[in-house]
């Protein structure tokens, strides 16, 4: 059974948006050929964006790395790579329509007062609006929020119907941090359109974010994106592999074997044959074969184990 075609005749534009705090492991593997694959499925193009909008967080050097991992993996990206830190006028520009219809407020509160908030669905603590209606007297503004109004649903395709309201399950939302840095969520929405992306293949960790970038996108009058967010690779304990939790970099593994385990990861099922096949071989396979609707539906999976 394949993937469902498109509802629509625009052409299928899909992304990979690695942010570089460290090298790529199995779970961004995994990602990086989930959106690959789909895209080319549908006959799509398929981008390259480097997120390094946080700069705090971007290590020396992780953004070539990857970059270089991509390549030597077969992954073929259309067009030039993006990148976030030299795009700051066009988010400057989106906040500022955002203030200018009144969907943007500042805020002055400190993480100190709101600790004692209650939680959101993704488990961070939930604005309780002390600005949204004017900062306190003797305040001056931190950040920039957007007044979350509303209830979002959307069907991802893999995840299937989710439903978010806006006041209770995220709450007024940063757009521009204290430290004066532009939030993901913002920077995500203005780049996707930008650049004619109509399809978003990522890891499941980010479905609660989904529904603050469709509020954006209708706030902003920029069009709405479809999305498929495939299980979160994660260590024995249950841990999404990341920097923090120690995971091994892809490059430590033959570019082959990552290549297969992450295809059955996927639900794909490459059959024993191709254990020794070349990596050409091996995308070959991949690209004639690749079926969205087997990829198991579920938020997370253990990583399995491969040299």
């Amino acid at each position: 059974m394949s993937s469902d075609a498109p509802l629509t005749a625009t052409p299928y534009v899909g992304r990979f948006a690695p942010s570089p705090s460290g090298p790529l492991h199995f779970g961004s593997l995994v990602a990086a050929l989930g959106s690959y694959l789909e895209a080319r499925f549908h006959g799509g193009r398929w981008l390259l964006r480097i997120e390094d909008v946080d700069t705090p967080r971007t290590v020396p050097g992780a953004a070539d790395a990857i970059i270089a991992t991509l390549a030597r993996f077969g992954f073929e990206w259309d067009g030039d790579i993006v990148w976030q830190s030299r795009r700051i006028e066009a988010y400057s520009a989106a906040l500022e329509r955002l203030k200018g219809s009144g969907h943007a407020f500042p805020c002055a509160c400190t993480r100190r007062e709101m600790a004692d908030s209650a939680l959101t669905r993704d488990g961070s603590r939930r604005y309780p609006g002390t600005c949204r209606n004017g900062l306190p007297p003797g305040r001056s503004a931190r950040a920039w929020r957007v007044r979350a109004e509303g209830v979002i649903h959307f069907k991802d395709a893999i995840q299937g119907a989710q439903r978010e309201d806006m006041a209770i399950d995220v709450g007024d939302y940063v757009v521009l941090r204290a430290d004066g840095l532009f939030a993901y969520q913002l920077a995500v929405v203005v780049d996707d359109a930008e650049a004619g992306v109509t399809h978003v293949v990522r890891g499941a960790d980010l479905l609660d974010s989904t529904a603050r970038q469709l509020h954006l996108q209708a706030l902003l009058g920029l069009p709405r994106l479809a999305y498929a967010h495939l299980p979160v690779a994660t260590n024995a304990a249950g841990e999404k592999l990341s920097k923090q939790t120690l995971a091994r970099a892809i490059d430590d593994h033959p570019p082959a074997a990552a290549l297969l385990a992450a295809l059955d990861f996927l639900g794909q099922k490459p059959p024993a044959e191709l254990d020794h096949a070349a990596l050409p071989d091996i995308w070959r396979w991949a690209l004639a074969r690749w079926d969205l609707a087997a990829v198991p539906r579920r938020r997370h999976a253990v990583a399995p184990e491969f040299t």
